[in-house]
């Protein structure tokens, strides 16, 4: 599996645990404020990091780390992820995968091997506004099927917005009801990218605050990040 960076000590990514974060490159989606746009397109990414490295890694430090997170970029891209994954597992670490959801059929097949113990889904916007935020409108479909699936599934899940300007509270409770009974439900703050030539301001922390109020009508639990 290609992977163009990674978090060797991470306390934030997998809840409760202590991983190690791999990064592949490559993405079916163009958000304007990603802080990982360089992984974007593997061609600019040509000092990958060596699998054998990371595992390496992983022998060195059993017992000292819980698990191994797969974000990017989006992982679901890469050809060999479910192999990837098997040999994280045969080391006994659990693995969690962060991804947008455009590629339900490699989701489905994950779970339906039991490989995945944690899934993170970023649903970026109402499907109305993915062009503006993601230049791409053409992945409802298969988002949605990713939403039944996590919602219908028995592992463990959230889904995350980063609410970028763009969002009205009206835009993030469109958004519950089509998650409605969601586990868990993530609303990020949104931080301006340095490389972005304008200034975006963010929402305040009121803002997320009643919208997640407000969301939790429809979600088990809906929480905040970053304010």
């Amino acid at each position: 599996m290609l992977i163009a960076g990674w978090e060797k000590n991470s306390f934030v990514d997998y809840p409760g645990k202590i991983a190690v974060v791999v990064f592949t490159p490559g993405c079916n989606l163009d958000c304007y404020y990603c802080h990982n746009r360089s992984l974007l397109i593997p061609e600019k990414n040509p000092e990958l990091i060596s699998e054998i490295d990371v595992f390496a890694y992983l022998e060195k430090r059993r017992g000292l780390l819980d698990a191994v997170v797969i974000s990017g970029g989006e992982p679901t891209l890469q050809k060999d992820l479910a192999e990837f994954i098997g040999k994280v597992k045969e080391k006994g670490f659990l693995v969690k995968l962060d991804t947008n959801g455009t590629n339900p059929q490699v989701l489905k097949m994950l779970l339906k091997a039991n490989l995945l113990d944690y899934i993170a889904m970023d649903f970026k916007a109402p499907f109305s506004k993915y062009k503006e935020i993601c230049a791409t409108d053409s992945f409802e479909a298969e988002i949605k099927a990713s939403i039944k699936l996590l919602l219908e599934g028995k592992v463990a899940y959230e889904f995350r917005t980063t609410v970028v300007p763009e969002l009205s509270e009206v835009d993030i409770w469109e958004m519950a009801q089509v998650i409605a009974g969601a586990h868990y439900y993530y609303l990020q703050q949104y931080r301006p990218p340095e490389f972005l030539p304008e200034t975006r301001e963010p929402h305040n922390p009121a803002f997320l605050r009643r919208a997640a109020l407000r969301a939790a009508e429809w979600v088990n639990v809906c929480k905040t990040r970053g304010i």
